[in-house]
């Protein structure tokens, strides 16, 4: 585990990425003690207002402390990222896993399934299921987790056929052993190095779904602390301050970056060539 870290410590795109993720747990974990405003206090009289010592990153239309918008966004944007590229990822790798160790006809037809709805673009299939279960987080969550099994199971698949040949698996055959453990206990745990690289990287693009979808108003509602809502509702107000609108901008676009640097140090120490 030492060996590890060194690994992706030593590299600069995984330190990098490291020290973002990491500020960004810290607003998540630790987001509400960092400030003494509400994300929902409203005062009229400190509406519009530039980034002071007061208020570091100003003030809202409402007069609401934007800073702390933010830190508390940071636990429902980032923290459903997370959730949904998890269960998008494990119901991918089983999928992906079982069509490996099935093979022949089953394996094809999977696979034939699996490609017809990759075919569709993640957004657009996030767009069809929030539409058709309604507009809230927790179904925008599902959706991204539906719009990311797809591509996870293609990629499970392609490991988990070597490792089907392996002298493991064989002997877990050979002792009778059914097909769910076979898959759950023999070969799932033997493709995860590849898959959490690969899942460190979807959550970047589950924060920019996720910002997506509230920007269109399918996703987190009013007077939810969201950050791609914050965006939406800062649009129309971008003429009297800019700042309502960089602000939460800023905090995806960092989110993106830092678990993208992340997956890529992750790939550097994971890989056994390095």
């Amino acid at each position: 585990m030492t060996d590890f870290l060194g690994r992706l410590l030593r590299s600069p795109q995984g330190a990098l990425g490291c020290l973002v993720v990491g500020l960004i747990l810290i607003a998540v974990i630790f987001g509400p003690y960092l400030t003494h405003y509400g994300p929902e206090h409203m005062s009229p009289l400190a509406r519009y207002k530039s980034p002071s010592a007061e208020h570091w990153l100003g003030t809202d239309q409402y007069g609401r402390d934007i800073f702390s918008r933010l830190l508390d966004g940071a636990r429902s944007t980032v923290l459903l990222a997370v959730v949904a590229t998890v269960i998008g990822t494990l119901g991918g790798a089983i999928i992906g896993t079982g069509s490996a160790y099935l093979g022949g006809r089953a394996d094809e037809f999977i696979m034939r399934t699996n490609d017809a709805v990759m075919a569709i673009p993640s957004l657009l299939m996030a767009l069809m299921v929030v539409s058709l279960l309604g507009s809230n987080s927790l179904n925008a969550l599902l959706a991204i987790a539906i719009a990311f099994m797809p591509s996870m199971a293609r990629i499970s698949r392609s490991v988990a056929l070597t490792v089907r040949k392996q002298d493991y698996v064989s002997a877990a055959i050979a002792r009778g052993e059914g097909a769910t453990y076979i898959v759950l206990r023999e070969m799932l745990p033997n493709v995860i190095a590849p898959i959490v690289v690969e899942m460190t990287i979807r959550v970047s693009f589950a924060v920019m779904l996720f910002a997506t979808l509230s920007f269109l108003g399918l996703g987190a509602q009013p007077p939810a602390t969201d950050w791609g809502l914050m965006v939406s509702e800062a649009r129309q107000y971008l003429h009297r301050s800019y700042w309502i609108l960089l602000w939460p901008s800023a905090a995806i676009a960092l989110t993106a970056i830092g678990f993208n640097l992340l997956g890529d140090g992750l790939r550097d120490a994971l890989n056994p060539r390095t």
